[in-house]
């Protein structure tokens, strides 16, 4: 099982028994932020299980039904994981509203205090080793996985200082406007999560710095390329689509073109792990000049090195 599988399931087991935990303490003290807090480990379990699928099948390799890989699958793992949490904030804030309505029963504090003293310490643990992992392989499952395992975190703190100031103070509403809080950033962690599954979904350009690291891959190679344009970028899961339109000088062999294509493939590759490069040569004839002529700027990046069958600048 590789790194994204592993932290994926650590992830998976860790919530089902935090899960368990939480909604039967929550029962026996009558928190509603303990109970809620068990009700969205119900959600994190499930979505744990669909970033566990998700990096799974993700790091299949491509085949004849799928010739650009499975990555998309993660994007519409993390895209259900934001639609379950922000479900799970609507029904905290539902009952946090009810519970401030109807009034609040009496709370058991000491196992409540014991409990989300314990949740936070093993989400802490949990989020560290696979916020690791998310950062080494570069799965968008596990970057949104990251995400949520710190509203847990955040949750659980939350949780303890309601309850400490119920015992505090005796009044039992510190309960559900902690539950409050916690619903509202849960809700905006769901949007955050979202919109950065719909930015792989949309196949939105790779982030402009990256774009640069790109150019300077090819800038070594400016005296064997006069330029190159339509440069087109996209993200599929862990791994980078990377398309461009090269200028060369029309009197290179079809072997030398090859070989020099080969070089910048390997050199962008060496700066953007997982990416798939697909190159078009073009002669340098003055057919296409670039930035300036008729088959640049189809929605991508260009830039000419030096004037048509002239040197280098």
């Amino acid at each position: 099982m590789d790194l994204a599988s592993r932290a994926a399931g650590l992830s998976f087991l860790s919530n089902f028994t935090l899960m368990l935990l939480k909604v039967a303490v929550g029962f026996y003290t009558g928190s509603i932020a303990i109970l809620s807090d068990g009700l969205d480990s119900a959600e994190d379990t499930v979505s744990s299980s669909f970033a566990f699928f998700s990096v799974r099948v993700s790091a299949r390799p491509a085949d004849i039904d799928h010739p650009y890989g499975h990555g998309k699958v993660e994007s519409l793992a993390a895209a259900t994981q934001a639609l379950l949490i922000g479900g799970g904030g609507v029904f905290i804030m539902y009952q946090a509203v009810r519970r401030l309505v109807v009034g609040q029963a009496d709370i058991v504090l000491g196992p409540g205090l014991g409990t989300m003293g314990v949740t936070a310490l093993a989400n802490l643990a949990v989020v560290l080793y696979v916020s690791r992992a998310a950062r080494t392989t570069g799965s968008l499952a596990l970057t949104s996985e990251t995400r949520h395992l710190w509203t847990n975190v955040a949750q659980a703190v939350a949780v303890i200082v309601g309850l400490a100031a119920v015992g505090l103070t005796g009044r039992n509403l510190f309960d559900p406007l902690v539950a409050l809080f916690l619903a509202a950033y849960i809700l905006w962690t769901a949007s955050r999560i979202f919109q950065s599954a719909l930015v792989q979904i949309m196949d939105v350009s790779l982030p402009p710095e990256e774009l640069d690291v790109i150019e300077d891959c090819i800038l070594p190679f400016r005296s064997e390329v006069a330029g190159y344009h339509d440069l087109r970028t996209r993200r599929s899961g862990r791994e980078r689509y990377v398309d461009l339109h090269l200028v060369v000088d029309p009197g290179k062999t079809l072997g030398e073109v090859h070989d020099l294509c080969d070089r910048i493939e390997e050199e962008i590759g060496r700066h953007l792990p997982r990416a798939v490069v697909t190159i078009h040569t073009e002669p340098d004839d003055g057919r296409d000049l670039g930035p300036e002529g008729p088959g640049s700027g189809a929605g991508g990046r260009a830039r000419r090195f030096r004037d048509s069958a002239s040197g280098p600048n």
